[in-house]
């Protein structure tokens, strides 16, 4: 099974950078490309107990950086039933955005 994985994961790499090319050789692509685009960024946050407990702040941007979305993540012990997520509403994105601006860049 693992190989399975593997190997599909090897061709659609392959078939990706097939696409990075493209896009680099046509404006057209390039801009094909880039407007379906949009990142995150995970930010781990400090706990008192790092192997036990971990939370987290993922936020997504569009391809202008522009943060458009949040979630807060947390997870007790190991396996997929200990972690859970949450949305991040209006008023506490905004909450979010002020404290990362200060300290945090991404380049």
């Amino acid at each position: 099974m693992a190989g399975d994985i593997n190997e599909a994961a090897e061709k659609k790499f392959k078939s990706r950078i097939r696409k990075f090319k493209k896009v680099l050789k046509s404006e057209d692509e390039k801009e094909k490309f880039f407007d379906q685009l949009g990142a995150s960024v995970e930010i781990y946050l400090p706990t008192k107990n790092p192997e036990e407990e971990v939370d987290s702040i993922i936020f997504y941007t569009n391809i202008d950086g522009t943060i458009i979305d949040a979630e807060y993540s947390y997870a007790q012990g190991e396996g997929e039933d200990s972690l859970t997520s949450i949305p991040v509403e209006d008023k506490d994105l905004d909450t979010l955005k002020d404290v990362f601006s200060e300290g945090f860049k991404l380049s």
